[in-house]
């Protein structure tokens, strides 16, 4: 079956790139309140239900039952009702901000094609793979980020109050200082006298991002920036390999033609070199290329990607060679986060322990000189 173009895909516009999206959020079903595991829950319930039979109106219904929260409850209310003055579910959907443009297409196209039941199991299982991916990484990074912290708050600690008392005893008795612990005390009280600026500094450091990462160079630069790190670029560009590869598996299993799949992952996919990327293949595509060789002209895909593509191509098994390859992208997510925590841990340990060594040296340096005086 055949879709036009302008009717599948709105028009360009631009998205703004922030890392927590790396973590969280592409496709947003029912805003915040409905997160990536409650939307893995609904597409799964939804899809058993309309296999067992039940009819769209009534799974809706229990599904809204079940709903602990009034505002899920009232948006389905608000669906359901809708589909009683005689509209489908996806034009039901478009009716609430809180679905997605990716998501009311797929299930428009599922609708149209009769393979509702098959676009919302894909749904289900990307989010499924989307929250594990989430997870592994969370779990990777979560004992860094708090080893960091807490080093952190123990090294500010150090500075406020503990720097201070050894400079009043050592300036009291007038104690010959080194070089190190001139410096450390510099420090502390450049940190005392300076920690509203500082900290109103740090705000507007955060809102100055926020409202740069709107502008399309700084997406460019940064995310640039972001793919040269070592390991880190790679495991970045895996991730979103991973995301690419599971909506395209998605939409070409529920028979949409390769250019309006490529069309519609853009839609959902907010890093920049992606959507530049799928924009480029995009084109292509309307020339009349095939997929394989559009990718094959961009470094940010690799080689076994398109070779397995150009296979899948001319054997017709476009839909299984996608959804193997978005398995093989989130088992080397979840592998690369693993070496990166296993690496992190000690690096961020050593180097906090280095700081926090330093300090203290430079506090018990004068009292040595301190004590031989005194005796």
């Amino acid at each position: 079956m055949a879709f036009k173009i302008e009717k599948i895909v709105p028009e360009k516009h631009k998205k703004t790139f922030d890392m927590q999206m790396l973590l969280s959020k592409e496709i947003h079903l029912f805003g915040s309140a409905f997160g990536t595991k409650k939307k893995e829950a609904f597409y799964t319930e939804l899809h058993l239900l309309l296999s067992a039979g039940v009819p769209l109106k009534e799974v809706l219904v229990l599904i809204s039952k079940e709903s602990g929260k009034p505002a899920e409850q009232k948006l389905f209310q608000e669906i359901i009702s809708e589909i009683l003055k005689g509209k489908t579910f996806s034009a039901a959907m478009k009716t609430q901000k809180s679905f997605s443009n990716y998501e009311y297409y797929s299930i428009k196209i599922g609708e149209e094609t009769g393979t509702l039941k098959k676009v919302c199991k894909a749904l289900g299982n990307y989010y499924h793979g989307k929250n594990e991916q989430r997870k592994t990484i969370i779990n990777a990074l979560s004992y860094p980020i708090v080893v960091m912290c807490t080093a952190f708050l123990a090294v500010l600690f150090m500075l406020q109050f503990v720097v201070p008392m050894f400079a009043s005893i050592f300036e009291q008795n007038k104690v010959p200082l080194p070089v190190l612990t001139k410096a450390v005390i510099f420090f502390s009280e450049g940190f005392q006298d300076n920690i509203l600026v500082l900290f109103l500094a740090g705000v507007a450091f955060s809102v100055a991002l926020k409202l740069l990462s709107k502008t399309e160079r700084f997406q460019i630069y940064f995310t640039g920036m972001l793919l040269k790190l070592p390991y880190i670029g790679e495991l970045l560009r895996k991730m979103y390999m991973a995301q690419f590869t599971q909506a395209t598996a998605l939409l070409v299993g529920s028979n949409v033609p390769m250019l309006q799949s490529v069309q519609l992952t853009k839609e959902m996919i907010a890093f920049y070199p992606m959507r530049h990327a799928l924009q480029s293949v995009e084109q292509d595509l309307l020339s009349g290329n095939l997929l394989s060789a559009s990718l094959s002209k961009l470094a940010l895909f690799d080689r076994k990607m398109v070779s397995l593509i150009k296979v899948a191509e001319e054997t017709n098994q476009n839909s299984f060679i996608f959804e193997r390859l978005a398995s093989q992208y989130n088992r080397e997510v979840a592998q690369n986060s693993k070496v990166l925590s296993t690496v992190l841990e000690p690096l961020i340990i050593v180097f906090l322990g280095i700081v926090v060594a330093l300090v203290l040296i430079a506090m018990y340096m004068p009292m040595f000189q301190l004590s031989s005086v005194m005796g």
